[in-house]
This record gives C-alpha cells, sequence and structure tokens, in this order.
C-alpha cells in the first residue's frame, strides 16, 4: 500500500471524528487543552486499534460484528448527540452567561469519550478486514490513521470552539444534531449500501 492510498485511507476515516469534535469544541463543554489532548488522542489511540482488531479477528468473527456495528455507532452517537441538544436547551433555561460555558457533560471525560471513540472508529475495523483478506500488514496503516485522526480532531476542536464563541449555545445544538446526523449516516451506509 503507498503512502497516498495509507493517507487517503486515513483521512477518510477521520471525518467521523472531526465531524465529533467541532461538535464538542461548538458546545465548549470540552476543559481547556487537557480535555482537547484526551479527545485527540483517544480518537486517534480507538482509531488506530480498531484496524488492527479488525485485522486479527479476521474471516471468522468480523461477519457478525459487521452485522450490527452500525447499530451501535448510530445509538452512541444517538445518545450522545441528544444529550448535547438537552444540554443545551437547559443551559439557555438557565441563561448562563456566554462567557462562562458549562463544563458538565464534558465530552473529554468518562464513558461519553469512551462512547464516542468507539463510535467514531467503528468503521476502521472493516478496514483492518479488509488488510487482513488482501495480505497486507496492518502496523504502518494504524500508526497513519491514528496520527492523522488525531490531529484531524484538534483541527476539529479548535473550529468548533471559534465557532461556539461567535454564535452561543445554539451551536452546542447543532453539534448534538450534528452527532446524530452522523449517526444517522453510518446507519443508513451500512443498511442501503
Amino acid at each position: 500500500m503507498s503512502p497516498l492510498e495509507m493517507l487517503v485511507i486515513a483521512i477518510g476515516l477521520a471525518m467521523d471524528a472531526f465531524a465529533v469534535a467541532v461538535g464538542a469544541g461548538a458546545g465548549r463543554r470540552v476543559a481547556g487543552r487537557r480535555g482537547a489532548f484526551r479527545i485527540a488522542f483517544h480518537f486517534g489511540l480507538f482509531q488506530a486499534l480498531m484496524p488492527i482488531t479488525g485485522w486479527l479477528l479476521g474471516r471468522e468473527i468480523a461477519p457478525l460484528i459487521q452485522a450490527f456495528d452500525h447499530w451501535i455507532a448510530m445509538a452512541l452517537l444517538g445518545a450522545i448527540g441528544g444529550k448535547m441538544i438537552v444540554q443545551s436547551l437547559r443551559d439557555a433555561d438557565e441563561d448562563r452567561p456566554q462567557a462562562e460555558p458549562s463544563r458538565e457533560g464534558d465530552p473529554s471525560r468518562g464513558w461519553s469519550l469512551v462512547a464516542l471513540s468507539v463510535a467514531t472508529s467503528i468503521d476502521a475495523l472493516a478496514v483492518g478486514l479488509t488488510l487482513a483478506l488482501i495480505g497486507i500488514d496492518v502496523w504502518q496503516p494504524a500508526v497513519v490513521i491514528g496520527v492523522v485522526t488525531g490531529g484531524l480532531s484538534l483541527l476539529g476542536l479548535q473550529l468548533g470552539r471559534r465557532f461556539g464563541e461567535r454564535f452561543g449555545r445554539l451551536t452546542e445544538a447543532f453539534g448534538g444534531a450534528l452527532l446524530i446526523a452522523i449517526g444517522l449516516r453510518i446507519l443508513a451506509a451500512h443498511l442501503f449500501a
């Protein structure tokens, strides 16, 4: 596999993580640089580990997982997106000043971070399986996929934060809707492909 092919695959797989990072940044609930690092690190790590997992699982288990992986991604993204929308409505009711966004529901911590990491990387499992089927070693592509995803996640957080500062609480609701839309896209791609 050429470096250009690896880069194209990495960018394609990182787009969901990038979009989720934009939504998380727009909600302005990510606690500073540490929170941004946690999101970028975990998104990149999970995106790198999923193709390795798919590669190791090989042909026997992957068909079983492929039957419902899109439902898992949709459920995780839908639940977190819905939570973001509800939280943005609560913040509007409390009339919180925009200069001090709530850190409650910080997506860079706990189960929210794990759920987002899994949901945005589940498609990489199929890439690992494909690499195993065509006899390509997974280690170098996995590293490239992880690094690209981490970098694009940081970029997404910055863009989302700037968008959130400009447009206020509505951006968190938009970010939640974006997560739900990504989940629906994943579901539709698997059901109608």
